[in-house]
């Protein structure tokens, strides 16, 4: 039996007669990023949009400090923990599986708090040197992936030469993560460095560690990055970059930009919704975090 979506994207008359005689069921949705209004409906009142994984030990409800701490700070400090955002990607056994896994490589190998323009230092085991470990030293210019799969991207300047280096964070060899100067910046991806002069993305590597006062904020470094002579990687002036000077363009450039703006994306709601994960499903995993981090610390002390 074949079957044929209600939508525009109905398989054609020749491939739906191929699949009526050869006894196939194909499903043309699957083969499309496009979500139609009635599956969309269908995932709303399907059970399985808020599935959970229920055990016999309820969890204990969270005290004032953590459910503040959870809504302001859990998904920027732990961006790693949360799930990806698009739902058709989503597993609840397996998010659960992978956090558990995490949290046991964290208790193995300290990985501090950071952010994209924090100062920071790894060092990863040499795999044609046994015993020893490489060390690379730079500012954290973009950070991501989901679960096991976060990433987290330096770069340095050296002789000259501009150096960026992608590690996964949860890498068996990687022996340290060292935050030598904790910050923010004002764009969430720094690749803009790429095409700003070498001082602004120049690191010592003999660079010693700025203390953070306990308890202080974040530190958010609201410099402004005058960037190179064209050509650039990108076109930036595309981009609502808040940390780069005047780019100093003729205002062709600008009117061009103003084209191809989307200002209507803000009011989308859809698109909100498909790309932000929703706020109870944030407070489930953040409770499930609590209580397996605490599970496998007294796993550690027995």
């Amino acid at each position: 039996m074949c079957l044929v979506s209600k939508s525009k994207m109905a398989l054609p008359t020749r491939l739906a007669a191929k699949c009526v005689a050869k006894n196939i069921s194909i499903n043309p949705v699957r083969h499309t990023n496009l979500v139609t209004g009635w599956l969309l409906e269908k995932h709303r009142k399907s059970k399985l949009n808020k599935q959970r994984v229920t055990t016999d030990d309820p969890l204990a409800p969270l005290s004032d400090q953590q459910k503040e701490f959870s809504v302001n700070e859990y998904k920027f400090v732990y961006p790693d923990f949360l799930p990806d955002p698009v739902w058709y990607r989503r597993d609840t056994i397996r998010e659960k599986l992978e956090r558990r896994d995490m949290l046991r490589r964290r208790k193995v190998l300290n990985i501090p708090e950071f952010y994209v323009g924090s100062i920071m230092s790894v060092a990863v085991s040499d795999a044609k040197a046994p015993g020893k470990h490489n060390r690379f030293v730079g500012i954290c210019i973009n950070r991501g992936g989901h679960g096991l799969r976060h990433y987290f991207t330096l770069r340095n300047v050296i002789d000259g030469i501009g150096v960026e280096v992608s590690y996964d964070m949860y890498n068996p060899t990687l022996k340290a993560i060292e935050v030598l100067k904790l910050e923010k910046r004002l764009d969430e991806e720094l690749f803009y460095l790429r095409d700003a002069p070498a001082e602004y993305s120049t690191v010592p590597f003999d660079m010693d560690p700025v203390p953070r006062p306990l308890g202080a904020s974040v530190f958010i470094n609201t410099i402004k990055v005058k960037l190179g002579p064209r050509p650039w990687h990108c076109r930036w002036e595309r981009e609502n970059l808040k940390g780069v000077q005047d780019l100093g363009l003729p205002q062709r450039f600008y009117d061009r930009a103003a084209l191809l703006e989307q200002p209507w994306e803000k009011y989308d709601i859809m698109k909100r919704y498909r790309e932000q994960i929703d706020e109870d499903d944030l407070q489930g995993i953040y409770q499930d975090f609590l209580k397996q981090r605490a599970s496998i610390s007294q796993m550690k002390q027995s």
